[in-house]
């Protein structure tokens, strides 16, 4: 049975790029009918936070990528660490360091000036050492001095590193705390981890944590180190490129199984295809689909994709999220307020749930100021007469509905002899402050008598101060 594991450090909240790694994971046990592990890899316990570790429950929560097994916390299973570390002592794959910081750091800076790979020198690797009663010290893994280390990745082909070039790595620190590479490796182990998916930043480490599985005599798993994710600038994705946490995207109005659409094709592709719903991700999905050279992240390219999704989502889900977007804002609203027809409208045109939200404000809303190009083109000089007709004729109406309101906008229409254009359009720009809306008979009926009134009566002042 294959099992996958997303193992991510809770010093901050979930980016794209450990998005990715989880989907990925997730994919593959999904597809493969295995399990899925979530491991909170929170030894750093300086960086670690729980605000940090609820980010990422958040955001794994709000893609809808549910783990079989966990969230495991890498705190909570320190003595079992121990123990395997006592277990590579007593076998003769680890051995105690003495080694002071000063040391090492003095070491380091006469390699570098000599142009040679920083390296441990292997002072202590022979000499034996016990700490002192009731004194911890430092733990070193005795790697390999001979042959090399091989193994063959679903993105990077086959992967070979020379034991020579791999020093003897600290696997417990002087206060006898577990380091990355020794508790990955227990718990990939513990955890019967058959595939790692990860980043290739962490591509250096796997040599490494190979020959302590091998020193345990453990199972290696297969891996797949996923290109890192970059800027359309060719740099390392940061927050200037728009890449910030997940949940970020969440109040920002993006779906999320658009967000997920948008990550499983930043280095995994089917064709030319683009367009993926959740259980065709699982059906298509390979590891021989990863891709080689890394992705770049495109804000325009998620936006188009999330308008796909917000256009054809269920109506009822796009007006649901647009209410919760109104009641965050503190706007109130009618409850027979119809929001399917205008959201009906205004979601062909949105890119995210905020922007839909903010194109109808208008209905709840005083706007700021009218759409610059909009007024100019319909709030001239020759639009007062039909808005001062189409005042008078709303004034007028013993009812406001959308089927008296049409015949009163048709009349002023007829009465001035001009096309639908002329007094619709001035009308649509006075009301809503923009060039688009429903139709117009319907928005106004939706806006109410009082609202639309004095918005007309502000159009006409407005077109009075612009006279010159």
């Amino acid at each position: 049975m294959i099992k996958t594991r997303f193992a991510p450090s809770p010093t901050g909240v979930l980016h794209v790029g450990g998005a990715r790694t989880a989907l990925f994971c997730w994919l593959l046990s999904r597809k493969t009918g295995g399990k899925f592990v979530l491991r909170i890899e929170d030894t750093d316990l300086e960086r670690s936070t729980p605000e940090s570790i609820q980010a990422i429950l958040d955001g794994m929560a709000w893609l809808g990528l549910d783990y079989d097994e966990g969230p495991f916390y890498q705190t909570e299973r320190f003595d079992r660490y121990r123990e395997v570390i006592d277990t590579l002592l007593d076998q003769g794959h680890a051995y105690y360091c003495e080694c002071s910081r000063e040391r090492l750091d003095a070491l380091r800076a006469e390699q570098m000036a000599a142009k040679q790979k920083p390296r441990y020198d292997g002072r202590c690797r022979e000499l034996g050492l016990s700490p002192p009663a009731g004194e911890a010290m430092a733990v070193r893994f005795r790697n390999p001095r001979d042959g090399e280390v091989s193994f063959a990745d679903h993105v990077k082909g086959v992967v070979r590193v020379s034991n020579a070039e791999l020093d003897d790595l600290v696997i417990a620190r002087s206060d006898g705390s577990p380091t990355y590479n020794l508790s990955v490796v227990v718990d990939d182990m513990d955890m019967a981890i058959t595939h790692v998916l990860r980043g290739d930043d962490h591509v250096n480490n796997t040599p490494r944590q190979i020959n302590i599985l091998k020193a345990l005599g453990a199972p290696l798993p297969e891996y797949a180190h996923v290109p890192m994710i970059l800027g359309n600038d060719g740099k390392r994705l940061s927050k200037r490129h728009g890449a910030v946490g997940v949940m970020h995207y969440r109040d920002q109005g993006y779906l999320p199984e658009a967000m997920l659409n948008y990550l499983v094709r930043l280095g995994w592709s089917h064709g030319d295809q683009e367009i993926f719903g959740r259980d065709e991700m699982i059906e298509l999905f390979s590891l021989d689909g990863l891709n080689a050279s890394a992705a770049s992240f495109d804000t325009d390219k998620l936006n188009w994709m999330n308008q796909q999704y917000l256009m054809h989502a269920p109506l009822a889900r796009v007006v649901d999220l647009v209410r919760e977007r109104l009641q965050v804002l503190g706007i109130d609203y009618a409850d027979d307020f119809d929001f399917d027809a205008v959201v009906e409208v205004y979601r062909q045109r949105a890119t995210t749930i905020n922007q839909l939200v903010d194109s109808i404000r208008y209905c709840f809303e005083e706007f700021a100021g009218y759409d610059e190009k909009a007024a100019r083109k319909a709030l001239g000089a020759d639009a007062v007469e039909s808005l001062e007709r189409l005042h008078a004729a709303f004034t007028a109406l013993d009812h406001w509905e959308r089927e008296t309101l049409h015949e009163a906008i048709d009349g002023v229409t007829r009465d001035l002899g001009v096309g639908m254009g002329k007094v619709g359009q001035p009308l649509r720009v006075a009301v809503t402050g923009g060039g688009f809306s429903p139709p117009i008979d319907q928005t106004v009926a939706l806006l109410g008598r009082e609202r639309t009134l004095a918005r007309i009566e502000r159009a006409i002042a407005f077109i009075g101060a612009e006279k010159p």
